[in-house]
């Protein structure tokens, strides 16, 4: 049960201006341990829940409606959790354990009713970064170590009023009550290499919510996938952080005895109904009281699930006709009547009236009037240029190893080697393969960022909603910072490549011809990258947005201005929409002017204008060729943020 009020009163609290109180956790040379620290209790009380969900629309248009379904995935459950408590959610799979354990958190989007509250309070911006979510998957980046995914998290979680250096040390009483000394240094793993075991993975994932203190933690199937000694230690961790008076709650789909017997409450659904909600050592004993005993000793949760499943202690679902299946059918459903019933006439009642009449002010805490109230949304642990500089930290160290990869290095300087041999000091009067060349520039890099940068925000979809629904950053400090961090090999790989072919290809021999080709390229890159970088905001599906940039590309190459010279009137503006051509144009600019001449043929010279592929883009009117580029690489940009935006925040 929580811990005595005077616990509170050892915090450093510091009043801000907009009078929330801000936790500052007390640093001494032995500081308590950090699931035992005093937290701000949460009562957690949710009354008739009830949510829906419209199925996908399949009908035939008639009488001018379309025939919709919606199906109901909670249907009125209650419940109630105090500070101290553990309550486990059980039930069979699409029970919505799940759905229930994220409207609980507030990140539940769709047709919601009911009424949940958190101290008597609505959600709110405050009880949001109160509250620790650690979902069934871990979401972690592969490339960091546990230590650079805890510290990064403390950072940006943990407020300002601490240095560096006490939320580094934070981080360290983390690790050592999670028992991660051993894996501190070890990277988290991907599919692609093996890291950290998955009890070690889950262990992490629920630091990164320990290192707020949460008053309210949700856990949705911790144990899922690990052995029942891993599965003890998670709990038994998880106990222990109820024991310093938080609120805790989490889904388990088939717990052991030792597990089950960890919990305070029980929660059992069965399709979206409530049938038990009450002490977990209470739950045989109802269950017999209206009964459904069982004459065998068995684990209390694997009772309880039969139940849930409509399947009665000592069944039998054969008959003389051997009619299984629909016997089968037909005693479960009576079952899950009979538990409905039950439930509805000798639980809903007296648990309603167990609501109104526990009061929050109860339980003797030292709270905050204003930090309860407040809805503040806007607040955040950092300031802006802090998350800026921690999230391009953090994503340099993460992408160190995926963007100087040896293969993307290889490619494109064996391209800029086999091409310079290709195009081996070119003489002037071979104008035909000069424009080739200038053209090879502007294709090859203006394709190459484009399909890369598609990648980048499908492939971190799931971290940015994870981060995002804890409140950890603004989304325009992690945009910035996520594009920022890509600049170093998007600019690194084209200056490369120019050095090489520039020279080998015999172009112009003037170094300021050169650094202006160069800023082209890298001009056309950062465009190029941000058209992708908004089809993948936009689309959010690596698949969709590949396809998109295939099709793209392909438009771009043809309207570029080299291989169709004449394109009908009609469609002509298709010219207009590609980068290719304006980087193709400005580098036709820079080597030639309209003055220039070139021998067309032994003894005669013709000037470069009217050679037909300089002529059809023409080489006046440069700075507008710069100018719509800077908007193109603005307005892509801007899209891909107003994209991003839309992605939903649970």
């Amino acid at each position: 049960m929580p811990e005595n009020p005077q616990q509170f009163a050892s915090l450093n609290m510091s009043e801000q201006p907009n009078n929330t109180t801000i936790v500052a956790y007390p640093v001494h040379p032995n500081p308590p341990s950090v699931l035992q620290l005093a937290v701000f209790p949460i009562t957690l009380k949710f009354e008739e829940v009830v949510y829906k969900v419209k199925l996908e629309e399949k009908g035939f248009w008639w009488g001018g409606t379309w025939n919709t379904k919606e199906k109901t995935i909670l249907n009125g459950i209650t419940g109630m959790v105090c500070p101290g408590e553990i309550l486990a959610m059980l039930g069979p799979s699409g029970s919505g354990k799940t759905t229930l354990l994220t409207a609980l958190g507030g990140r539940l989007n769709g047709k919601l009713s009911g009424k949940i509250t958190y101290n008597g309070q609505p959600f709110s911006g405050a009880i949001k970064r109160r509250t620790g979510f650690v979902a069934q998957d871990d979401v972690l980046y592969p490339h960091l170590t546990v230590t650079e995914t805890l510290v990064f998290t403390a950072l940006l979680r943990l407020p300002d009023t601490l240095t560096r250096a006490e939320k580094v040390q934070h981080v360290e009483h983390v690790i050592a009550e999670l028992g991660l000394g051993r894996c501190r240094n070890s990277m988290i793993g991907g599919p692609l290499f093996r890291g950290i075991s998955g009890g070690e993975k889950k262990r992490v994932s629920i630091g990164q919510e320990m290192l707020i203190s949460p008053s309210l933690l949700l856990l949705d199937e911790p144990t899922s996938g690990l052995d029942s000694t891993t599965a003890q230690r998670i709990l038994t961790t998880v106990k222990r952080l109820a024991d310093g008076g938080r609120t805790v709650v989490t889904t388990i789909h088939q717990p052991s005895s030792r597990l089950y017997h960890m919990f305070d409450k029980v929660v059992l659904l069965c399709e979206g109904y409530p049938i038990y909600h009450g002490p977990a050592s209470a739950a045989l004993d109802y269950f017999s009281s209206i009964g459904f005993s069982t004459s065998v000793s068995v684990n209390p949760a694997d009772h309880l699930l039969d139940l849930a499943n409509g399947i009665a202690p000592d069944s039998k679902h054969v008959n003389e006709q051997g009619d299984f299946q629909a016997n089968m059918e037909q005693e479960q459903k009576s079952v899950k009547e009979a538990l409905i019933s039950a439930y509805d006439k000798n639980i809903a009642t007296r648990l309603k009236a167990e609501l109104c009449s526990t009061d929050v002010n109860s339980y003797n805490y030292t709270r905050d009037a204003s930090a309860r109230n407040s809805t503040k949304s806007d607040h955040w642990g950092t300031n802006w240029c802090q998350q800026f500089l921690i999230l391009l930290k953090r994503g340099l160290k993460e992408r160190r190893y995926e963007s100087f990869n040896r293969l993307r290095i290889f490619q494109v300087i064996s391209v800029a080697t086999l091409g310079g041999l290709l195009w081996w000091h070119t003489p002037a009067s071979h104008l035909q393969d000069r424009i080739a060349l200038l053209f090879f520039f502007s294709v090859f890099w203006g394709f190459f960022p484009l399909y890369n940068a598609v990648f980048t925000f499908p492939q971190e979809r799931s971290m940015l909603i994870k981060e995002r629904s804890s409140g950890m950053y603004r989304l325009s400090s992690y945009f910035l910072a996520r594009t920022a961090g890509d600049l170093p090999m998007e600019l690194a790989l084209p200056t490369a490549f120019v050095i090489i072919i520039y020279w080998m290809g015999g172009l112009k021999p003037d170094f300021t011809a050169f650094v202006l080709s160069w800023l082209v390229v890298l001009f056309s890159v950062l465009v190029s990258q941000s058209l992708g970088l908004a089809y993948g905001a936009i689309l959010m599906d690596v698949k969709q947005a590949a396809t998109l940039a295939s099709v793209t590309t392909l438009v771009f190459l043809i309207a570029g201005g080299y291989y169709v010279q004449q394109i009908p009137p009609f469609i002509v503006w298709l010219k207009y929409l590609s980068y290719s051509f304006y980087c193709y144009k400005l580098l036709l600019g820079i080597q030639y002017t309209e003055n220039d001449y070139y021998e067309c043929s032994q003894g005669m010279f013709c000037r470069v204008v009217d050679f037909p592929a300089v002529k059809v883009v023409g080489l006046k009117n440069l700075w507008v060729d710069v100018s719509i580029m800077a908007m193109m690489l603005v307005g892509y940009r801007l899209i891909a943020y107003m994209a991003l935006r839309r992605v939903q925040v649970r």
